[in-house]
């Protein structure tokens, strides 16, 4: 299964790409989209939108999980956060990728344990849950644990005591 992570900015778009199935999520790809600030609102969203789709053709993610919207400060901010998410689930849609939306305390407490982890927290977590040499950026980090949060998800999902006592008893 391979899975794209979207943490949408309205600065620097997030992506990450991995692939469960092993024993460790490995990465493919991670990296942030980051259009120019010079440039109208509508040409960013382009630009993120080029981007993504880019990716999406390159990896080809089974599934997607993108970060909800929160409004932490400042309103405005959030609105053109939700520009940039409705860019990405054009993408998915586009692609017919199925999509994943959760909430940064939800990402947070599937990569840490706690919904109140710090920025530092996610990142340590998310060089080692996917045994990184390198250390992301704060958005390709993001990105990573928008994807393992999925992942995570889904594996519980698929592991509910319903599908184990039908797959154990199943004829």
């Amino acid at each position: 299964m391979v899975i794209m992570g979207i943490d949408p900015g309205t600065r620097r778009t997030g992506y990450a790409v991995i692939e469960t199935g092993r024993d460790v999520p490995y990465l493919l790809a991670c990296g942030a989209l980051t259009p120019s600030p010079r440039r109208s609102f509508p040409e960013r969203l382009l630009e993120i939108y080029s981007g993504l789709v880019e990716v999406v053709v390159r990896f080809k993610p089974d599934e997607m999980a993108v970060e909800s919207v929160f409004v932490k400060h400042n309103v405005s901010i959030a609105l053109k956060m939700g520009h940039m998410r409705g860019v990405a689930l054009l993408v998915a849609a586009l692609h017919d990728i199925a999509v994943g939306e959760y909430s940064p305390g939800e990402i947070k407490l599937a990569v840490v344990g706690s919904g109140s982890a710090s920025k530092d927290q996610v990142k340590f977590m998310v060089v080692a849950l996917l045994r990184l040499a390198d250390t992301p950026s704060e958005d390709e980090a993001d990105a990573l644990a928008v994807a393992l949060c999925h992942a995570h998800r889904r594996r519980i999902s698929e592991d509910s005591p319903l599908d184990i006592l039908h797959k154990r008893y199943s004829c």
